[in-house]
């Protein structure tokens, strides 16, 4: 009999791409009513409310073995969150979405510094080529800006680096905790850690943005389910490239929705980071790092 399984994790990476598309739309039609401290409030509410049925169900979920780090991860979700939601309010949407494909670059650097992994002479290499891109995609952008570094671009840059550190997080605490325990906790103490900043930047909400932010909210909680499956049934080496159909699909959307055209220095920067990514893929053993596919959920 054939294992269908691969092809099935296959084709949830290609439906995961297709929300995260969808959510970085969603995003920019929020940004002129909606602050990202309050986006990122929103999102982990819902997030937390989707999980909570689980949580009622299974209370022994929550037993983990971390108490700081839990703290210290929402604080850096909250600052993935935001700093995404600034960049897609106020760059285009395809050159953010080809930065944040930079996070697996920064969890390379981070586990040779912090975790003292030894570093693979391709890795070094694909991290060499990935930070070309980088620069690609970012020199159009500081030309314009008579040489400084568009600050939507940079939020980008940040989130990425943000992600990455969270991942590397996951990577210790997902010794001793299961993924479910690592999920629950996160939106958990996300939830009240977000509801400060944002007070500060509440306004009134029509119904329809609420909509939105529903929507939004759950395109999070899916695509941690779906790509959490998808790793469970097939390498993440085989899946993690597939990430990058987001890059294609959010530019299309771009166009139709907003009218705007990708450049030439996005797509070459953003084929080197995928070039990158492969290659570390081609050198790493599959596992729950690659969970961060995709935006911060």
């Amino acid at each position: 009999m054939n294992d269908s399984r691969p092809l099935t994790s296959v084709s949830l990476m290609m439906l995961v791409a297709l929300i995260n598309a969808i959510d970085a739309c969603v995003v920019r039609l929020l940004s002129p009513d909606v602050h990202p401290f309050v986006m990122g409030f929103t999102r982990t509410l819902f997030g937390a409310l989707a999980i909570l049925p689980m949580i009622l169900r299974r209370p022994a979920m929550l037993r983990s073995h971390w108490r700081g780090l839990h703290l210290l991860r929402a604080i850096l979700k909250l600052g993935s969150l935001v700093a995404l939601f600034g960049a897609l309010a106020g760059a285009p949407l395809a050159t953010v979405t080809a930065i944040g494909f930079a996070a697996p670059l920064f969890v390379m650097v981070g586990a040779w510094i912090f975790l003292a992994e030894r570093p693979h002479p391709l890795r070094l290499l694909a991290v060499a080529v990935g930070f070309v891109g980088i620069i690609v995609i970012l020199r159009p952008g500081i030309a314009a800006g008579q040489g400084g570094a568009n600050p939507f671009l940079l939020l980008a840059l940040a989130s990425a680096a943000m992600t990455a550190a969270i991942q590397l997080l996951l990577k210790v605490m997902g010794r001793r905790d299961p993924a479910t325990t690592l999920v629950a906790w996160n939106l958990i103490v996300t939830v009240p850690v977000a509801a400060i900043p944002a007070a500060f930047f509440w306004s009134p909400i029509s119904a329809e943005v609420w909509a939105l932010l529903a929507l939004q909210g759950a395109i999070g909680a899916a695509n941690q389910t779906l790509v959490t499956r998808a790793l469970q049934m097939a390498d993440a080496s085989l899946i993690a490239p597939l990430d990058f159909l987001r890059l294609p699909l959010v530019a299309t959307l771009a166009f139709v929705f907003f009218g705007e055209v990708i450049g030439a220095a996005v797509w070459i920067g953003a084929m080197l980071i995928l070039a990158a990514t492969v290659l570390i893929g081609a050198t790493a053993r599959s596992g729950p790092a690659a969970a961060g596919i995709g935006p911060s959920a």
